[in-house]
């Protein structure tokens, strides 16, 4: 039989080691050996048909962790097993952190299979640590060690955001830039498409540390409600960022609308100053009869010293009426 599917295979030795195991020592394993666990990829059949048929696994529970769209994280107690759906941060080279892929988990006491559909870096991790005696001791204690690998990733994603949006809105403070409000859409947007993947794995982790299932260790429960937190704390400093990159939109919308308003009053004021004078012209510029000055030589250059004389006059009118 070959290993078609399998990404890793172990049976932990309760120390944090293990012993790795191909296909036929899967399928022969027993209880007694240890604690079983199956890492898989989801889209090769004949995984999938071992999980469907093969692993023990409840036949609806086998279809739902191989689903391809229940990818929302979230934590079902099934018996005494748990079925679990974290997600985590695509750290591979060249692809986008934004991407969240989801883990796939089926956690009973004596036995653990994970399923992910693209590349997780948690699982390639999990398997180095149990080969060099640093892994999971026991079920309890595979789930902390995946959630933390799942969520340690996000503290820098989240951080790089903040500092964006941090300097962003010291950028809008000391400058006006309109170029600066499409940077402030994208920091915004990114935050709040984190956001979306992050809080229903906050949920999920509350419910998970709160699970009554009994072999579920009290220390394993305490790093899971720490995790729980952590996870709580990004999504409240999204939540801040995503707000200060609307504040600093609005500054600088305000911004905007200030020197509109400023050229709209400048050009308001010439209109006024202008007016008059427009009138005047307008008035000597018909071509009727009766125009006074029309046989005087003086006649043009007289208009042309009392239109700026007009125009001064005007001003100090406004300026003393303090309209500018």
């Amino acid at each position: 039989m070959t290993d078609r599917g399998l990404l890793a295979a172990f049976v932990l030795d309760g120390q944090g080691g293990g012993r790795p195991l191909g296909w036929e020592e899967v399928e022969s394993w027993a209880s007694e050996q240890g604690v079983l666990w199956v890492h898989l990829d989801r889209t090769d059949p004949f995984a999938r048909e071992w999980v469907q048929n093969r692993s023990g696994i409840d036949p609806a529970t086998a279809e739902t962790l191989l689903e391809s769209q229940g990818n929302r994280p979230r934590v079902q107690r099934i018996d005494s097993g748990l079925l679990i759906v974290l997600r985590g941060p695509n750290r591979a080279e060249g692809e986008d952190l934004d991407d969240m892929p989801s883990m796939h988990m089926w956690v009973e006491e004596k036995k653990i299979v994970t399923l992910r559909r693209r590349r997780l870096m948690a699982g390639t991790e999990i398997r180095q640590a149990v080969e060099h005696g640093r892994g999971p001791t026991s079920a309890s204690n595979f789930i902390v060690h995946m959630a933390e690998r799942l969520n340690d990733p996000l503290s820098p994603i989240v951080h790089d955001i903040d500092d964006a949006i941090d300097a962003l809105q010291e950028k809008v403070l000391l400058e006006y830039n309109p170029s600066l409000r499409r940077e402030l859409q994208s920091a915004r947007q990114a935050a709040i498409n984190f956001r979306r993947h992050i809080a229903p794995q906050r949920d999920a982790l509350s419910r998970l540390q709160a699970e009554p299932i009994a072999w579920l260790e009290p220390l394993d429960r305490a790093f899971l409600r720490e995790i729980a937190d952590h996870t709580a704390r990004y999504v409240e400093d999204l939540d801040a960022a995503r707000e200060r990159a609307g504040v600093a939109q609005d500054e600088l919308n305000n911004q905007l609308a200030e020197r509109m308003n400023r050229t709209m009053y400048v050009l308001t004021v010439f209109a006024a100053l202008l007016l008059p004078p427009s009138l005047l012209t307008g008035l000597f510029g018909i071509n009727v009869g009766g125009m006074p000055g029309v046989e005087s030589r003086w006649a043009f250059a007289i208009v042309v010293i009392a239109l700026p004389v007009l125009a001064a006059v005007q001003f100090m009118v406004l300026r003393r009426l303090r309209w500018i």
